[in-house]
């Protein structure tokens, strides 16, 4: 899911106006001079890598928080010593023009608009709990966020596209994977009545035609396919895992006919067959932020055996292709997460460190090996 906005991201930042190509000059300007850095000691601009939108999301925002600075800057440098000889040529060059207020203001607009983007890659790149069972709900919400932003003639064109890439991969309800819907089914805080609310709206935007009562019904006879296809696969489970040999039956050795009755479940009709439909019927959990979907199924794993297999299965799939939960690309942290405040040459020095303790290690290694 994470690799995915990202690339939603990186189509909405094609289209990156002049205001902020602005502050990214502006930004970029200041940090090529350590004088000029040093009238900035109270807060360090990050710069940003054109392959990574995050970095480019943090410079803005730390450039909006120092607007005033900036127009500081703008007097202090133009008034300095140096301005007639050496900075107003480097200045025109890289620069052109110091940033306006009004500038920042959209830029701010910008970072608005990009901060969801930003809760939602940190939230899906988590290791250290499922989020599984998050997926549908967090996919809808980027779909509310983009067209919300739509109506904004600022965001017009930029949404547009972004929105397009979204519908590629997440707009066609009834090409999802089941198992995306099996994870909410498996979550007690949504089950069926959220799937239904959900395919409600994505049938809405879909089919705009269609009046409320036929989303209604599309929306009911899509659960009941997925409550369907999820029961196929319980019933997969029951053959595999042979529930059915571990229930053990008290059976009273003096009567073989009451036994054999026993025996063929005569007392409790297929019990095992209702687990599925009587865990489907359970009462929705009320949503708590603490709430912990792992710690229900372990308490109720008893009663729903053969679904809390399932569950202990699905549950364990990954939503994103990112590991590190401060990740905002796929190709990892180069150095740290405050990479984009440090000099190049830092960063070089680092990452050559970096290789030299790597290397001493397979030394040792090999060593170890040969002894």
């Amino acid at each position: 899911m994470a690799h995915i906005l990202n690339i939603i991201v990186n189509d909405g930042l094609k289209y990156q106006n002049c205001h902020v190509e602005c502050i990214q000059k502006a930004v970029r300007y200041i940090r090529m001079s350590p004088q000029r850095i040093s009238k900035f000691m109270k807060a360090f601009l990050c710069g940003d890598t054109p392959t990574r939108w995050k970095s480019t999301f943090m410079l803005l925002k730390s450039a909006y928080q120092l607007r005033e600075a900036f127009m500081e800057f703008g007097v202090r440098d133009y008034n300095s010593e140096f301005y007639v000889s050496l900075t107003y040529k480097s200045y025109e060059r890289d620069l052109g023009r110091v940033p306006e207020n009004y500038e920042f203001e959209i830029v701010m607009e910008i970072v608005k608009f990009f901060e969801k983007f930003k809760t939602k890659t940190e939230l899906v790149s988590a290791t250290s709990k499922p989020l599984v069972n998050l997926f549908i709900r967090e996919v809808l919400d980027v779909d509310i966020h983009l067209r919300k932003w739509s109506t904004k003639p600022m965001f017009l064109k930029m949404v547009k596209d972004m929105k397009t890439k979204y519908d590629k991969h997440w707009g066609i309800c009834n090409k999802m994977n089941d198992f995306r819907y099996f994870m909410v089914l498996l979550d007690l805080t949504s089950e069926s009545p959220f799937l239904l609310h959900a395919f409600k709206k994505m049938i809405g935007y879909m089919e705009p035609s269609l009046t409320p009562m036929g989303i209604d019904i599309k929306a009911r006879q899509m659960v009941r396919e997925v409550e369907n296809r999820m029961e196929n696969l319980f019933m997969s489970y029951l053959e595999r895992f042979d529930n059915a040999s571990q229930i053990v039956i008290d059976v009273d050795d003096d009567n073989d006919f009451f036994g054999d009755f026993l025996c063929t479940g005569g007392s409790n009709s297929d019990p095992i067959d209702k687990e599925l439909r009587t865990y489907l019927k359970e009462n929705i959990v009320n949503y708590k932020k603490d709430f912990s979907i792992l710690g229900w199924w372990r308490v109720n794993v008893i009663r729903f055996p053969t679904v809390a297999r399932m569950a202990k299965d699905i549950l364990a799939i990954q939503i994103s292709s990112m590991a590190s939960e401060s990740a905002f690309s796929t190709c990892g942290r180069v150095v740290s997460e405050y990479q984009t405040s440090l000099s190049t040459l830092i960063v070089e020095a680092l990452l050559c460190n970096q290789d030299w303790v790597r290397k001493s290690i397979n030394l040792i290694i090999d060593n170890i090996d040969d002894t």
